[in-house]
């Protein structure tokens, strides 16, 4: 569900630009940020750089863009 939030004129101003350097909507920008802010409170110890792999992994899963590792077999 959708909802209006009241957000201070320079984080919108700096979503902005850092949305349009990444391909981003504004709001999927500040949906990032908030997603990443998120996965650090719930995981202090890990560093920015694990988090934002971590959930690149999950989008990739998410869009099926992995394919399943088998032990044993290659090399």
């Amino acid at each position: 569900m959708a909802q209006a939030v009241r957000i201070n004129d320079e984080l919108i101003k700096s979503a902005k630009a850092v949305a349009k350097a990444e391909h981003r909507s504004l709001a999927g920008q500040v949906e990032h940020w908030a997603s990443i802010g998120r996965a650090a409170e719930e995981n202090p110890d890990l560093p920015f750089s694990m988090l934002r792999e971590i959930l690149l992994a999950k989008a990739e899963a998410n869009a099926g863009l992995v394919e399943e590792y088998v032990f044993g077999e290659g090399g």
